[in-house]
């Protein structure tokens, strides 16, 4: 069934979306993704499950005690077209405070970042990095 409705006719006083709840990422390598997001990137872990029945981890990780990533391991999963870009989820970004400290801490961990680059329309400065399974990862300055 099809609703078709204005965009006057939705009390925004009462959203329908409250906030992001988390983003599901599949890894190809458990725990190479595992390592990275946690020692590289810092997440900590609320909650790691082995579902023996589909022979599959699901780790669930916080950054600064808030929900906002579910890892998941699954056999052979396929791999994902990141360039040229293709559609769909076009990447994460994660806001940070200082970039060229953040690229300088990446780089002590082995991860290259590309060259900075600035936002158009807000003077922002931001770069990518890539995690094991090429999934693009913005830093964006605050």
């Amino acid at each position: 069934m099809l609703f078709l409705f204005r965009i006057n006719d939705i009390d925004h006083t009462k959203a329908l979306i409250h906030k992001v709840h988390h983003t599901a990422i599949i890894c190809s390598d458990y725990d190479q993704s595992k390592k990275f997001y946690t020692d590289v990137l810092g997440l900590t872990v609320i909650r790691e499950i082995y579902r023996a029945e589909r022979q599959s981890y699901k780790l669930d990780l916080a950054l600064n005690g808030t929900y906002v990533i579910e890892l998941f391991s699954f056999p052979n999963p396929p791999q994902r077209t990141s360039r040229p870009e293709a559609a769909g989820l076009r990447h994460l970004a994660f806001e940070v405070n200082d970039l060229e400290q953040t690229i300088h801490f990446l780089s002590l961990k082995n991860i290259l970042s590309e060259p900075i680059r600035i936002d158009a329309n807000t003077n922002k400065r931001f770069t990518f990095i890539a995690d094991p399974d090429n999934l693009p990862i913005e830093f964006y300055e605050k």
